[in-house]
């Protein structure tokens, strides 16, 4: 059996997924494209070679019967229509994050999934298929540092570009930290605040970097997240969990040891391809094998994506006030507690 995929986007992240389903992952197919960008859209079908149809818009790809799984990987604003109309299509979706952007957009495919009466929406948040912190959750499970207490974590990029605006550190940034942690703990959060430390010279004027994010979860647990995307070193991603009975932190990428001009080291890279790419492998062929077992995807939901979305908010809020933020979410629906 081979899943049918058609894509939404063939920008970098489209044309990756595209390239990972074709050449890298097994039991799935690209029968469609589109793209606002029609010459981008022929130029990956022959790249390629694809047996796949060009299609002008996301409702004429999604109207084809020989689409199975509409895959999403359009800028961010284009999310919420999409995933709504393969859902009234009862086509499976795979939305790279965010799912749309407000959290009103998200409640609307939450409840147009819950209408439909069965799980056909994966969202992108590749942080949970990263080995590391698969071991991490493990070990929270199986209660390995008994209960979890606290959370330091911490988001570092060598360098960003002059578009890049403070709240791009939450809702493009932090938005990862946001849902990996909930996961990990399996706790939904209360409030958020966030604090400046001093600025460092290699930010734009206009960024204030780096930034901290306290997180509070219903279950009591404290979260600090540090943002930092001009730490010049390199691209860092760091996770310390503290417990009742331990301490557990997310292992460092493997990397050959040094000796060289009297230094004893490792490399550090300096690309978040390269630090989550077989995250990415890992996701995409857990959506196509759920699909083909269970008949439903079984990664992060409409609700994760939800969560994620108010959480955000409630952090940007945080950011223009300087005071903590509470966050309110709406009950939890029993489709998704299953």
């Amino acid at each position: 059996m081979t899943i049918k995929f058609g894509v939404v986007g063939t920008g970098a992240i489209g044309v990756d997924h595209i390239r990972r389903i074709t050449n890298t992952l097994s039991g799935g197919e690209i029968v469609a494209v589109t793209d606002v960008n029609q010459e981008a859209a022929k130029k990956v079908v022959d790249d390629y070679q694809l047996n796949a149809t060009v299609y002008p818009d996301d409702k004429s790809l999604i109207a084809d019967t020989n689409v199975e799984v509409v895959l999403v990987t359009s800028p961010g604003f284009a999310h919420e229509a999409t995933v709504l109309a393969a859902i009234e299509a009862g086509k499976y979706v795979f939305c790279e994050k965010p799912l749309a952007t407000t959290a009103e957009g998200c409640k609307r495919i939450v409840e147009a999934e819950v209408r439909f009466g069965k799980r056909l929406v994966q969202v992108g948040f590749m942080r949970r298929y990263d080995s590391g912190y698969m071991q991490l959750k493990k070990a929270l499970d199986k209660g390995y540092i008994g209960e979890p207490l606290m959370i330091h974590c911490a988001h570092r990029n060598p360098e960003v570009g002059d578009d890049y605006k403070t709240d791009m550190a939450i809702h493009d940034t932090l938005i990862h930290e946001i849902d990996v942690l909930h996961w990990l703990v399996n706790d939904e959060y209360t409030s958020a605040q966030v604090i400046y430390p001093k600025k460092t010279k290699h930010a734009s004027s206009h960024l204030k970097d780096p930034q901290i994010v306290i997180l509070e979860t219903k279950g009591g647990v404290a979260i600090t997240a540090e943002i930092f995307v001009n730490c010049k070193y390199g691209y860092d991603i760091q996770c310390e969990v503290i417990g009742t009975d331990g301490v557990i932190k997310l292992p460092e990428i493997e990397s050959i040891s040094f000796r060289k001009n009297a230094t004893l080291g490792t490399n550090i890279l300096m690309d978040w391809k390269d630090r989550f790419i077989s995250a990415y492998d890992v996701e995409i062929q857990d959506f196509i094998d759920s699909i083909k077992k269970t008949g439903a995807p079984t990664g992060p939901t409409s609700w994760d994506g939800y969560v994620a979305a108010v959480t955000a908010d409630a952090a940007v809020k945080a950011q223009e006030s300087g005071t903590k933020e509470m966050i309110y979410l709406n009950e939890k629906p029993a489709f998704y507690r299953n």
